[in-house]
């Protein structure tokens, strides 16, 4: 028998358990503990969020599901069971199980959808026949959802003109980055023998941060890295771990800059490092918005972007805050670089201007999206 329906609140996300998305998905549970509502969160075997400390009004709820593709009978079965009274999502296959796991289970429960990711982007980068598919599929099955959630212009741009969700569905919500977790990381100790204390170290450190995969472009970094090297002293140092991990250690070898490059991997308090860098780069071919250079900007640190699509140069309100320049172009890499450390702006004007992206207020507008919020 069903158990009586409870004011639950449903979040169903499956992430890498090591990436941005995590840190924006914590970020976001962790806020909504300051709600009198009641969560779920369901999780993935295999899948992250891993949270540790959630919040008292939020349970977690293991699905008996693998993967994304086989959560449809599971989410049915929670939402039979537990009849939340409405249920939040994110990216392409889990919005789609969510949408018809409603239509089953559910009809009348409010459904939001996130798409983190920029469509146009994503769609130009595959092939035509399979881009075609996924294209259909948006204007399906989004259109469906009561919110549409969208962390950028650029992305809820897309949502509208390529996925044909409605003008009075769709809410651009900056992602929940800055807590006092953020700033409380970032003034942690440090042992590291390239970064110290201040941004006054003999031999200043640009610092990149990612998964190591060609979509980040972290060669370009690379690139544009040994170039300016040859007018000046300089480190780099990229945080993250993937698949291009080895042919990016062979391209500095090839360049003749291993000396002075460093891959730590995976840093779960990439912060430390973000504020004591002398500048930081973001070198992506796309992204959804750019959570890490809003969390670079809130440790005061100086940043350039590639104006890939979408985010980075909203976030740096169109060069405003720091330069943006095309996307694999080493030479306008390396010059904004030489800027950034020659005559760095004011670290409190680029905190300031990552207010917008509390998580406080993040967290407001997604339960806004469905009318949850008191």
């Amino acid at each position: 028998m069903p158990e009586t329906p409870s004011p639950r609140v449903a979040l169903l996300f499956a992430t890498s358990g090591h990436s941005g998305v995590d840190r924006v998905v914590t970020n976001l549970v962790r806020e909504f503990g300051h709600y009198s509502l009641e969560f779920d969160l369901l999780t993935l075997r295999g899948h992250g969020p891993y949270i540790d400390n959630l919040p008292p009004n939020v349970r977690r709820v293991p699905l008996r599901a693998a993967h994304r593709n086989t959560t449809l009978p599971a989410l049915i079965t929670y939402l039979l069971r537990h009849r939340p009274q409405a249920l939040y999502t994110a990216s392409h296959r889990l919005n789609r199980t969510a949408l018809l796991a409603r239509r089953l289970a559910r009809p009348g429960m409010p459904v939001a959808i996130r798409m983190g990711m920029s469509i146009s982007a994503t769609l130009a980068e595959m092939k035509p026949s399979r881009a075609r598919r996924l294209q259909r599929s948006m204007q399906r099955w989004h259109p469906q959802a009561d919110a549409v959630i969208a962390p950028s212009e650029g992305v809820g741009h897309d949502l509208n003109t390529l996925a044909g969700v409605p003008a009075d569905r769709l809410h651009v919500i900056l992602n929940p980055i800055v807590t006092t977790d953020l700033i409380n990381q970032a003034a942690a100790p440090l042992e590291d023998p390239w970064l110290q204390d201040s941004r006054t170290q003999d031999i200043p450190v640009v610092l990149g941060a990612g998964s190591l995969e060609l979509r980040k472009d972290f060669s370009s970094l690379i690139r544009a890295f040994a170039k300016l090297r040859q007018r000046r002293p300089l480190r780099l140092v990229i945080l993250g771990e993937g698949r291009e991990r080895t042919n990016l250690e062979q391209l500095a070898r090839d360049l003749g800059v291993e000396q002075d490059l460093r891959l730590p991997g995976f840093q779960y308090n990439p912060y430390a490092w973000m504020a004591r860098a002398n500048v930081f780069a973001l070198t992506s071919r796309r992204e959804g918005s750019g959570a890490v250079l809003v969390e670079a900007l809130a440790c005061g640190t100086p940043c350039v972007a590639t104006d890939c699509p979408s985010g980075p140069a909203e976030i740096l309100d169109q060069g405003t805050l720091g330069p943006v320049i095309p996307i694999g172009d080493i030479e306008a890499l390396a010059q904004a670089l030489d800027t950034l450390l020659t005559a760095p702006p004011d670290p409190t004007t680029l905190q300031a201007a990552t207010l917008p992206f509390t998580a406080e207020a993040s967290a407001r507008a997604y339960l806004k999206a469905l009318r949850l919020a008191p």
